[in-house]
C-alpha cells in the first residue's frame, strides 16, 4: 500500500501555461508596459510550477493583443488541440478571465471537454480549480461577471466609435484604395499618390467609354497591382480570403465599380454601413442606409464633383434596357452552377446569350465556358413554370382557402407571441434577480450556502425559460410559414392558368435563382436548376 502511494506521489503532470494580453492591458502607454504584463504572468505561473514537484512544464501558449471573448485566438486553439490530443494534464492560468471571458467557452471546456479529456484547469488569482468540485459555482459566477464585463466594454466601444464617426473621424484600421491612414493622426486620411493616380485613370477611362470589365482587363494588362496587393506591397497586413497566391490576385469588375461609386474620393466619409451581430457573434451584417453616418469634406478629394457626377450618370445610362426596349427578364436571377458567379448577357449578330461572368472578370477561372442562348433558356423556364401551374393549380382548392383559414393562423400566431412576451419578461426578471443575488453575496447579506442554493434554482429556471422560448419561436415560425405559403401560392397560382410568354414580373414572382451547369459536349445537354420562391 505504501509503495502504491509512493508511486502515486511521484506521478508527473504535464502542464501547459496560457498567457494573454487582456483588454485592460491594451490601455498601457507603450508596448513595453504591455509586454511587462505577459512577463509578470509568466513569472507567477513558473513560480507555481517550481513549487510543485509533480508539475512539469511542457509548453507555453501566449496570445498578445487578442480579446478574451469567444473569438479566434491562435495559441488558444493550439492549447485546446493539445488538450484534446492528451498532451497536457493541467492548464495553468493567472486567472479564469485570461483563459476566456465568454461563459459559453467556460462551460464548454472547463466543465465538459476538459473533464472528458482528463485535463485539470487551475487559475491562481481567483483560486479556480476543476479538481475541486466545491468551487464550480464560483467559477460559473466568475464566468457570468466576466461576460457582463465584456458586454459593457462592447457597448462603450460602440458608443465611442459612433461619436467619432459623427465628428468625422476615420475609425477603420485600413484606408480604402487611394488613401493612407495619417501617421500623425490615425483618425485622418491622407492621399496615397500612387493609388490616387490609378483612381483618376479609372474615372477617365470610364468617361471615355470603357466599361468595368474593360478597365479591369486594362489595369491587369499593365500589371498594376489591385487594391489588396497594393496594400500588401506597402507592408499593410490584410486578411484576404483567396485560393490563389496574393501576388496573383487581379483587378475585377467589382473592384472597379466600387471605386467608381465611392463618395470617399469626393473627400466625404460615409461610415457605419456594417456592424457585427453582437459582442459574441462577429458575423458582419449590413445596416439600413438611413443609419449610415456621412460627414462631408473630412479629407482631401481625389476626384472633383463634376467628374464624379458625370460618371454616376453614365453608369445609370449604361444600365438602361436593351435597344429592343425590353428589360432583361432574367436580370439578377441567373448564376453559374459551378462557381456561383452571375451569368452575363451578351449579343451576337444573330442571337443573345448568357455566359459565366467569371470568364470576363480579368480571370478565366471557371470551366463553364459555353454560353447558353437566351431564347433557349426562356423556353426552358416557360415550360418549367407551366408545369408548376399545371401541377399545383386547382380552382376548387384555391377557392377553399378562404379568410377563415388565414384568420386561424393569425389568431394562433398572436396567441403564441403573447405567450412568448410573458416568458421573456419572466426570464428578464430572473436575470435581474441573479445580479441582485450576486450583490447580496458580495455584501454578505446572504451566506455562501444560501447563494449556492438560490443560484441552483436560478439555473433551473433559466434553462426552463430558454427551452420555452425556443419552443414557442419554432411554433411561431411554423405557423407563419404556413400562413405565408398559403398567401403566396393563392396569389400566384390564382393569377395564371397557362403562360405563352414570360416577362420580368412573372419571372420575379415564380423564381428566386436559376443555376446553369456546364455543357456536356457528348450529349449536348446541361444541368439547369431552378430555385423557386415557394
Amino acid at each position: 500500500m505504501n509503495e502504491m502511494e509512493s508511486v502515486e506521489r511521484k506521478k508527473i503532470l504535464k502542464v501547459g501555461i496560457y498567457l494573454r494580453l487582456s483588454d485592460e492591458d491594451r490601455d498601457k502607454t507603450n508596448k513595453e508596459d504591455a509586454s511587462e504584463s505577459i512577463k509578470n504572468q509568466r513569472l507567477l505561473l513558473l513560480g507555481e510550477i517550481n513549487k510543485r514537484e509533480d508539475f512539469l512544464l511542457v509548453d507555453e501558449y501566449c496570445d498578445e493583443d487578442l480579446s478574451g471573448a469567444g473569438t479566434y485566438r491562435p495559441e488558444f486553439e493550439r492549447l485546446i488541440k493539445d488538450c484534446e490530443d492528451r498532451k497536457l494534464d493541467v492548464v495553468l492560468c493567472k486567472s479564469q478571465s485570461r483563459f476566456s471571458r465568454d461563459m459559453e467557452i467556460i462551460e464548454k471546456y472547463l466543465h465538459n471537454k476538459f473533464i472528458e479529456w482528463g485535463v485539470r484547469f487551475i487559475s491562481l488569482a481567483d483560486n479556480a480549480d476543476t479538481e475541486n468540485k466545491g468551487n464550480k459555482k464560483s467559477r460559473q459566477i466568475n464566468g457570468l461577471v466576466n461576460e457582463w464585463y465584456l458586454e459593457d466594454v462592447s457597448n462603450n466601444i460602440r458608443s465611442a466609435f459612433s461619436a467619432k464617426m459623427r465628428q468625422g473621424e476615420f475609425i477603420s484600421p485600413f484606408a480604402s484604395y487611394g488613401y493612407d491612414v495619417s501617421s500623425a493622426d490615425n483618425n485622418k486620411l491622407v492621399v496615397d499618390p500612387i493609388a490616387a493616380s490609378v483612381v483618376k485613370d479609372i474615372y477617365n477611362l470610364y468617361i471615355t467609354g470603357m466599361g468595368f470589365t474593360g478597365i479591369a482587363k486594362y489595369l491587369n494588362s499593365k500589371n498594376i497591382p489591385c487594391p489588396s496587393l497594393h496594400k500588401y506591397l506597402k507592408g499593410i497586413k490584410l486578411n484576404v480570403i483567396s485560393d490563389r497566391p496574393r501576388e496573383e490576385i487581379k483587378w475585377s469588375t467589382g473592384a472597379v465599380k466600387t471605386i467608381l461609386t465611392n463618395e470617399l474620393y469626393l473627400g466625404h466619409l460615409i461610415q457605419g454601413k456594417r456592424t457585427t451581430v453582437s459582442y459574441k457573434n462577429h458575423k458582419i451584417k449590413r445596416k439600413d442606409k438611413s443609419t449610415w453616418v456621412k460627414v462631408e469634406n473630412t479629407h482631401e478629394a481625389i476626384i472633383d464633383e463634376e467628374t464624379f457626377n458625370k460618371v454616376q450618370v453614365l453608369i445609370k445610362e449604361r444600365s438602361k434596357p436593351m435597344k429592343s426596349g425590353s428589360v432583361h427578364i432574367f436580370s439578377g436571377k441567373v448564376f453559374c452552377l459551378l462557381c456561383k458567379r452571375y451569368m452575363r448577357k451578351k449579343n451576337s449578330s444573330k442571337h443573345e446569350y448568357l455566359v459565366c461572368s467569371n470568364n470576363r472578370d480579368g480571370y478565366s477561372d471557371c470551366i463553364n465556358k459555353s454560353a447558353i442562348r437566351y431564347d433557349e433558356l426562356e423556353n426552358i423556364v416557360l415550360d418549367a413554370i407551366n408545369k408548376k401551374i399545371e401541377k399545383y393549380y386547382d380552382t376548387k382548392e384555391i377557392s377553399s382557402h378562404d379568410s377563415n383559414s388565414n384568420n386561424r393562423f393569425a389568431s394562433k400566431i398572436k396567441s403564441l407571441e403573447m405567450n412568448l412576451e410573458n416568458v421573456i419578461k419572466e426570464l428578464n426578471k430572473t436575470r435581474n434577480y441573479l445580479k441582485c443575488l450576486y450583490e447580496d453575496k458580495v455584501n454578505d447579506i446572504i451566506s455562501t450556502e444560501q447563494f449556492k442554493s438560490l443560484l441552483e434554482d436560478y439555473n433551473k429556471n433559466e434553462v426552463m425559460y430558454n427551452k420555452q422560448i425556443e419552443s414557442i419561436n419554432d411554433e411561431i415560425e411554423y405557423y407563419k410559414s404556413k400562413e405565408e405559403s398559403l398567401k403566396n401560392n393563392d396569389k400566384i397560382f390564382s393569377k395564371y392558368q397557362k403562360l405563352t410568354k414570360l416577362n420580368k414580373i412573372i419571372v420575379d414572382e415564380f423564381i428566386d435563382k436559376i443555376y446553369i451547369g456546364k455543357l456536356n459536349n457528348e450529349t449536348n445537354e446541361r444541368d439547369i436548376q431552378i430555385k423557386w420562391n415557394f
